[in-house]
């Protein structure tokens, strides 16, 4: 049983209870018949609570949870310290408001509280960053370092297209990272709304992108935290991607070809996982032969394609012959591209 069912059950109970008493409580002021009234005010609650107990119960405590375990540490702590703040400041002003005759008296304590601790927390929240390098400049502190060169703390930005694809948590669990993984808001944003789309591959990329978010954010061994900064002045997200590594000096992880050329013709520093893929994937040189099984067609006449393990695609001259077989193929031919990787080979005279 799901957890949104078992609240409507409850609730439907609950509402159900308090439609009756709420109908017992109007018959008799208006004369009405008692029975009939709880009636059909119990099935009002009924629907009351079939319908909305989720949104009121369960759904806001999802989206707390999730703000939450999105929040980075500093920033949840510096919207701690800004609730704290606030408090103290709005005791101090509300003790002498309550000292004035009711109502405003009983009113005006209570306002300032709530709006205060708001505006405070809110403050914290938004510029916690700021915050957070004002206090290491005004009290010496020296912080966490990512393991850059020269001592400098190394900032890699992550993209939705490197979330997704999920094998950056592989490679910073290696320890070849070298830095501190930083996902801004917007980006996390984004991958909300790519899980919520209507269309089922888009959604499945999202959630695995999400999913791979939390793993990093469970990783102690890895340098990682979220980061609220958004350069509101450009809407698209991968150029508030670029504008946010300008600013912040740091480096953008991707494996979105487009956004690694239009990065770097604009001087921003670009890691391409693909790269790194090519870089350490098992080099085959022509005249190497190895076995593959033919999937598909490809684009000529007679070709076959398979895919080696991690991904590479073979295009085999005559392989539609061989369709679903597992043949031994010769190399022919070696390309090496950013976006990847193709082998052109051909059957070798073994295959039957």
């Amino acid at each position: 049983m799901s957890i949104d069912f078992a609240s409507r059950l409850i609730g439907m109970v609950v509402f159900a209870f308090v439609g009756a008493r709420l109908g017992v409580t109007i018959s008799s002021s208006l004369e009405l018949n008692d029975l009939a009234v709880s009636f059909i005010f119990g099935l009002v609650g009924v629907l009351f609570g079939l319908v909305l107990t989720p949104w009121l119960t369960v759904r806001p405590i999802r989206l707390v949870r999730r703000i939450v375990n999105e929040l980075s540490i500093d920033v949840l702590f510096m919207t701690l310290i800004g609730t704290i703040i606030g408090a103290f400041l709005a005791l101090l002003i509300s003790f002498p408001l309550s000292t004035l005759l009711p109502p405003v008296g009983g009113i005006m304590p209570t306002l300032v509280l709530v709006i205060v601790i708001y505006l405070m927390a809110t403050a914290f929240y938004v510029r916690a960053r700021e915050i957070w390098v004002f206090f290491e400049e005004w009290f010496g502190w020296k912080p966490r370092r990512g393991g850059g060169l020269g001592g400098e703390e190394r900032l890699l930005l992550l993209d939705t297209s490197v979330l997704i694809d999920g094998r950056i948590v592989e490679i910073a669990q290696s320890g070849f990272i070298g830095g501190t993984l930083i996902a801004p808001r917007f980006v996390i944003s984004e991958l909300h709304r790519v899980a919520d789309s209507t269309d089922s591959q888009r959604r499945n990329r999202g959630r695995r992108g999400l999913s791979k978010l939390n793993e990093l954010q469970r990783e102690v061994n890895v340098p990682f935290k979220i980061i609220e900064d958004d350069p509101e002045e450009t809407p698209a997200v991968d150029d508030k991607l670029i504008v946010l590594a300008l600013r912040m000096n740091a480096v953008i992880v991707t494996i979105d070809y487009p956004l690694n050329q239009v990065a770097a013709a604009q001087g921003a520093t670009v890691l391409n996982i693909n790269e790194l893929a090519n870089a350490v994937r098992s080099a085959y040189i022509p005249g190497e032969s190895f076995a593959i099984r033919v999937i598909q067609d490809g684009t000529e006449a007679n070709q076959g394609v398979g895919y080696l393990e991690d991904g590479t695609m073979v295009i085999i001259k005559d392989g539609r012959n061989f369709m679903d077989r597992t043949i031994y193929v010769e190399v022919t031919k070696l390309i090496n591209r950013p976006t990847g990787r193709i082998i052109f080979a051909e059957p070798t005279n073994g295959n039957e």
